[in-house]
């Protein structure tokens, strides 16, 4: 194995392990908030389904990256592929949706009230859950065409306007199809990331031309609070949006060319799953809710360790 491979390996190994880690750990926590606390906030709701996004992502392509990568081949049949593709298309659909929606939640909660803003205020946390559902539904539907081209690799000369992933093949057949399936992902992702920068934006014009009110609210509980979370929500749309501009510049051009390169694909890859990597150990760093029942979970595991050890001597 050379050491371009062995580099690439090494970096995928890290990049999926440390990401599928952090994910599990932020959903095992959240298992637990619910378990004592059945009522979540809606922010936590979204956080925890955007966790569980990044880790189906992850799982369904940076393992079989990190497989093919260090030489395993023939990881799945023609079925496995197109359920694994059409997973990640999802998943990965998703975590660009629940960041848009966790924006743009954030903004209305911290949006001066008016009397249309507290109806939709009020109404928001029962429209989390239907919006979730509406969100499967649109990228399942987006999405439906990656089963019918993918298939596992076959021997022989890649045709063109295949998108060779290593551990599957998307096979478009033609320029038409190829492009359709580009401007329809794009063209979803670009609208989503359009509207969370938005979102954005506006909070961080609310947060800089209501400092002053900002720094009262912060004495109390409450304000502080929704002004940690809105610095919160809007670092983490800076984050997608840093690395969903590498991916996309890459993808796009992909798109100009019959036969992609394995490498270039390769770095498609990791910067696009670096978003579903890094989330949650800056969700459990900024969350005070999380960060507690992880840290109250390690004390428990010490002390049973401690009294494991003493009944030993």
């Amino acid at each position: 194995m050379d050491l371009c491979v062995t580099i690439k390996g090494v970096s995928f190994l890290l990049q999926t392990g440390m990401g599928i880690l952090g994910n599990t750990v932020v959903l095992l926590a959240y298992a637990n908030i619910i378990f004592t606390d059945p009522k979540l906030l809606p922010v936590d709701m979204i956080l925890c389904h955007l966790v569980f996004a990044n880790l189906m992502l992850l799982l369904t392509r940076g393992v079989p990256q990190t497989m093919t990568v260090f030489g395993m081949r023939d990881l799945l049949n023609d079925s496995g592929c197109k359920v694994v593709i059409y997973t990640y298309r999802i998943s990965r659909a998703l975590s660009v949706c629940i960041t848009c929606m966790l924006s743009v939640f954030q903004a209305v909660t911290i949006a001066p009230a008016g009397p249309h803003l507290s109806r939709l205020k009020a109404a928001f946390p029962s429209l989390v859950l239907p919006t979730f559902a509406g969100l499967w539904l649109l990228n399942m539907a987006i999405c439906i065409a990656a089963p019918f081209f993918s298939m596992a690799p076959r021997n022989g000369t890649i045709p063109a306007f295949t998108l060779n992933l290593g551990f599957c093949h998307v096979d478009f057949r033609d320029n038409l199809s190829y492009v359709i399936n580009g401007v329809a992902v794009s063209g979803r992702d670009f609208a989503f990331v359009a509207l969370m920068v938005g979102s954005s934006c506006y909070i961080l014009l609310l947060l800089h031309s209501h400092g002053r009110q900002m720094r009262q609210l912060r004495r109390s509980q409450s304000g502080g609070g929704e002004s940690r979370a809105a610095k919160t929500v809007v670092t983490l749309v800076i984050l997608y949006v840093v690395f969903f501009g590498i991916d996309n510049v890459i993808w796009i051009y992909m798109l100009t060319v019959e036969k992609v390169s394995p490498v270039v694909a390769d770095m498609r890859v990791f910067f696009s799953s670096c978003y579903a990597s890094l989330t949650p150990y800056f969700i459990i760093s900024s969350n005070k809710k999380v960060k507690a029942k992880i840290v109250c979970a390690a004390e428990q595991d010490q002390l049973s360790a401690n009294a494991q050890e003493s009944n030993d001597k």
